[in-house]
């Protein structure tokens, strides 16, 4: 997964040349063509699957038609914000609920074609994760009929995202340290080749992950938004969305990169922090509890890849407490979206972005939502019912328990619209 040399993460090559052979025009009618289609050629990622992974044949692709979600336009909380054009890419709604389905499907597929060729021999799929990478590796290895091993942080993932893996029979092991403590072990584990690394240092995932970004294009006509505002902890999605936007101006789809804001949690943010200082590399930390728990990662190792997409990008990085990223998932929520922590902290991050003026009102920007809110159900009752530490609660909402009167109920609704109506 690393260089001999340098020790860096390695990344996918495509010939671009060959690429160029079709044009533009020809590009956007072939990729529009596919769209609902019924088998894996409509999928978010296979529907590309020319610039993806174009050596893995039909007979080896392992996908749950991810991908194809929902760019969906915020028009309430847009116009909270003073905006013109704000919305919101649901890649949540994809099969385990989060956008890792986007890369496992590419991961577990290549692992397939070559264990079926001969030229890999892997005995098992294996992944630290703080919940969402789990999820996802389970299923598409119990699809391929590959053994799962998932390495947890043990008490510091959702009841759903822990029931998942375990539901699709991979082997689990909670251990007592944090997302970093479980990704030394997992990579040790990989280098004595008792497994096959699938984190997102492994390039096969940010080929999938990077479909992102060529959706969100073909969804807003094979445009660009001006600003991108993503949640990040272990930072491969930062650097999957740079190369899908940047192959798109190499190809001539687009014709610039959008801006981009990594959004941090405050109490895991290593590239906040180097951002902040002016710094180039990122310095690992040693990140505390976060409701936003599948970003509370101190030592990304997607780091370098990172800071080069904010480079190239335009970009910035923003950070939110968790009194921020809370209430920002409740201000959320009250216009239709149903939002997970992680998206809580892109949507607290294009908040004050937006509150100082370096996000303008007619500059169309995209949040990205990385999981489905029903993975965090406790956090979701956590806040209405006024439980959750370091958290004022300021939009809570708690039912109204009453007797079965209907006139009391009908003056408790009157007053209640009355309230709602001012």
């Amino acid at each position: 997964m690393s260089c001999s040399t340098c020790g860096g993460l390695l990344e996918v090559a495509h010939d671009l040349d060959a690429l160029k052979t079709r044009s533009a025009h020809e590009w956007r009618s072939l990729f529009d063509g596919r769209l609902g289609v019924r088998d894996h050629n409509g999928s978010g990622v296979w529907s590309k699957r020319e610039w993806v992974a174009p050596e893995v044949t039909d007979a080896h692709v392992v996908s749950t038609g991810e991908g194809g979600t929902t760019l969906l336009r915020t028009g309430r909380l847009g116009r909270d914000l003073g905006m013109d054009s704000l919305w919101v890419k649901q890649c949540g709604t994809s099969h385990t609920g989060s956008f890792k389905d986007l890369g496992m499907t590419v991961l577990v597929s290549v692992v397939k074609q070559g264990l079926a060729s001969g030229e890999l021999k892997v005995r098992a799929l294996a992944c630290a994760s703080t919940g969402d990478t789990s999820a996802s590796l389970a299923a598409y290895a119990a699809m391929a009929d590959i053994p799962a091993v998932v390495l947890l942080p043990r008490g510091l993932v959702s009841t759903a995202q822990l029931v998942q893996p375990l539901a699709h029979g991979a082997i689990v092991l909670a251990l007592d340290t944090d997302f970093d403590g479980c990704m030394r072990i997992v990579s040790e584990l990989s280098r004595r080749g008792l497994v096959y690394l699938a984190n997102s240092m492994n390039p096969l995932r940010i080929e999938g992950q990077k479909s992102v970004a060529l959706e969100i294009a073909q969804q807003l006509g094979w445009d660009v938004p001006e600003w991108v505002v993503l949640p990040s902890g272990n930072l491969g999605n930062a650097a999957a969305l740079h190369a899908g936007f940047q192959l798109l101006v190499d190809l001539g789809i687009t014709s610039r990169l959008p801006r981009l804001c990594i959004a941090q949690a405050e109490r895991a943010n290593p590239v906040y922090r180097a951002f902040a200082a002016g710094r180039a590399t990122v310095d690992p930390i040693q990140a505390a509890h976060t409701y936003a728990s599948a970003i509370q990662i101190g030592n990304p190792v997607s780091a370098p890849r990172a800071m080069k997409a904010i480079a190239a990008m335009n970009g910035v990085v923003e950070q939110a407490s968790e009194d921020e990223l809370a209430d920002a998932c409740a201000r959320g929520d009250r216009t239709g979206l149903y939002t997970c922590p992680h998206t809580g902290v892109a949507l607290a991050a294009l908040i004050k972005m937006r509150a100082r003026g370096l996000v303008g009102p007619t500059d169309r920007t995209v949040v990205v939502s990385t999981a489905h809110g029903l993975k965090f159900t406790e956090f979701k009752l956590g806040y209405h019912e006024g439980l959750l530490k370091d958290v004022k609660g300021t939009r809570r909402n708690v039912p109204v328990e009453m007797a079965p009167d209907v006139d009391r109920v009908a003056e408790k609704l009157e007053a209640s619209l009355s309230l709602v109506e001012a």
